[in-house]
């Protein structure tokens, strides 16, 4: 990040960590182990990365435990070639439920429940937290950190200079867009590039407007393989994005459809900060800040990008949105991976990844004022007040499904008139994969 202090009081969080994580749910103090090492794959880089290890030196500085910590973006394929070769890392973030509920029902997962204190847990975390960790009742994997979909950013000092209002219905969202577009402008940055995982933040456009277009039952439905992917509702959920955020060719997006397939989704918010201005907004999760504090033209939270809800389209589902987290589970059960596992559920390891900027913590003892900034309270607030959360669904769906549905996007950005075979294609994988 850029150097903002990690906590208040950090020598009393280092010398309180032992402690700590003897509380932690599942801990006690006859367990607190000292030395070795615990080897960690995460799909974070960059900041995130920088998040992650200055979340874990305190609990290394009391506990002599080494985190050997590895991250890459094709955690999906890295993780399953390690599992299925016999040598996983001892602890690994998850891809998503969908391949957590994968990873139990093959016996390739530690249950966590004699290791964390269900009691505890359930006392400091909500319950959907809980229960999304959870396959055939027993808890494979802990949320360390939340985000929230569909939040599009953009730069209050460019809307002023054009007299843009930030919309506050799906009507008004389209009127902007033509605005920007009748000006020469574009009005949308969208990049689609993440290694193997690419195509992803396409799919959150798709499954925010399925939610909002047509309710949780059908989403539900969706995710879960139980309606086909060629039915109407999911099909309008596709046109609806191509027809009325895409537009013909990509028209509406800067850089058009290869621009979009070629960059990294990290990087694909920059032309917000030119001058001129290359886009106008960009929908992306909660985490996005943290990417634009990293970008060299350096933009100030609240002063160079703020953040607007996706309106909502049908208003029969005004406050249904998406949320998301990074889950973590245990491959190997060793003293090493325990005490980490139970570190990381605690709020003052959450605690300092929030303080940096760039996390929502699930964990309920987390205050609010421990956000750095109005911004990210607001976030934080916004994931609280959330009246219809459901889990992205890309995410829950199993492994095959979720890689399939990220190569459709990019499928469907390079030709939106395939849109009938593209969802025939999907239909064969979700008969296969369920």
């Amino acid at each position: 990040m850029d150097g903002r202090p990690l906590v208040k009081g950090i020598g009393l969080l280092v010398l309180s960590v032992l402690a700590l994580v003897a509380c932690a749910p599942g801990s006690s103090s006859s367990n607190t182990t000292t030395g070795g090492s615990v080897n960690v794959l995460g799909t974070w880089g960059g900041d995130e990365q920088a998040s992650f290890l200055a979340m874990v030196k305190p609990f290394t500085d009391q506990t002599g435990i080494k985190v050997n910590y590895e991250g890459t973006r094709d955690i999906n394929a890295v993780l399953t070639t390690r599992v299925q070769a016999g040598n996983p890392p001892e602890l690994a973030g998850l891809p998503g439920p969908g391949q957590m509920f994968q990873f139990a029902k093959d016996n390739k997962l530690v249950a966590l429940d004699n290791v964390l204190d269900m009691g505890a847990m359930n006392s400091q975390y909500s319950s959907n937290w809980v229960k999304l960790g959870q396959y055939n009742g027993k808890t494979y994997s802990i949320f360390i950190k939340t985000s929230l979909k569909g939040l599009v950013w953009y730069d209050p000092k460019n809307f002023a200079a054009k007299s843009y209002q930030v919309p506050t219905s799906w009507d008004q969202l389209q009127s902007l867009q033509g605005q920007i577009a009748s000006s020469g402008a574009k009005p949308w940055c969208i990049g689609l590039s993440s290694g193997s995982a690419s195509g992803w933040p396409g799919s959150d456009w798709v499954k925010e407007i399925v939610l909002s277009q047509s309710g949780p039952t059908v989403y539900n439905a969706w995710w879960s393989g139980k309606q086909k992917w060629s039915t109407p509702e999911i099909k309008k959920a596709w046109q609806t994005w191509g027809q009325m955020i895409l537009g013909a060719n990509g028209a509406n997006v800067y850089g058009g459809p290869q621009y979009m397939a070629a960059t990294a989704f990290g990087d694909a918010g920059q032309p917000l900060f030119t001058s001129p201005p290359g886009c106008y907004m960009h929908n992306q999760g909660s985490f996005m800040n943290s990417f634009f504090d990293a970008y060299s033209t350096k933009p100030q939270t609240g002063v160079d990008y703020k953040f607007f809800a996706l309106p909502d389209i049908n208003s029969q589902y005004t406050g249904a949105r998406v949320v998301a987290g990074d889950l973590f589970g245990m491959f190997k059960d060793t003293p090493q991976a325990r005490a980490l596992i139970k570190y990381l559920t605690t709020p003052a390891a959450q605690d300092i990844w929030v303080k940096r900027g760039g996390a929502i913590s699930p964990n309920k003892n987390v205050s609010f004022s421990d956000y750095p900034d109005d911004l990210s309270r607001s976030i934080a607030q916004s994931m609280i007040n959330t009246k219809l959360p459901e889990f992205d669904a890309g995410d829950l769906m199993p492994s095959a499904m979720q890689t399939a549905y990220w190569k459709a996007v990019l499928d469907f950005v390079g030709d939106q008139s395939k849109l009938d075979s593209i969802l025939a294609t999907l239909d064969k994988v979700q008969a296969d994969s369920y």
